[in-house]
């Protein structure tokens, strides 16, 4: 199976092959402000099933270890990448060319969570990560 995706302006394009690693709602300041929303939904995908098309995203590196991709043309976040885990990339669930195939399966940063969005999907809440 090859699931594939693009920015709004379709010039940063992607795919990868097989099923994700994980997929989560994340509350934590730093997704909230890049995407400007209160909550990002992010996939983890094996990087070596995983590939850029068209053209390539910019990279901004928003500190030491992290960096997050964009189109420069339309500014969609396209990814996130932590220096410990290098061996999977994290693509924002909405970049998807069929959202619907995104199935989170828990809430991640939940101490960060802001006050005012109603969420009672039944997810598990992890204060940090779900791997701490």
């Amino acid at each position: 199976m090859t699931t594939t995706g693009h920015c709004l302006c379709g010039r940063v394009t992607f795919a990868f092959s097989g099923q994700p690693l994980w997929s989560a709602h994340c509350h934590c300041e730093s997704c909230r402000r890049q995407t400007a929303s209160h909550m990002t939904s992010f996939l983890g995908v094996a990087i070596d099933s995983f590939s850029w098309s068209g053209v390539l995203p910019t990279v901004y590196r928003s500190s030491p270890r992290v960096s997050r991709s964009f189109c420069q043309s339309c500014g969609t976040p396209m990814a996130y990448a932590h220096a410990s885990l290098d061996h999977e990339i994290n693509l924002y669930a909405a970049t998807l060319d069929d959202p619907l195939q995104y199935q989170p399966e828990r809430h991640v940063f939940a101490a960060e969570k802001l006050p005012w969005p109603v969420i009672d999907d039944g997810l598990l809440h992890y204060p940090q990560t779900s791997r701490d």
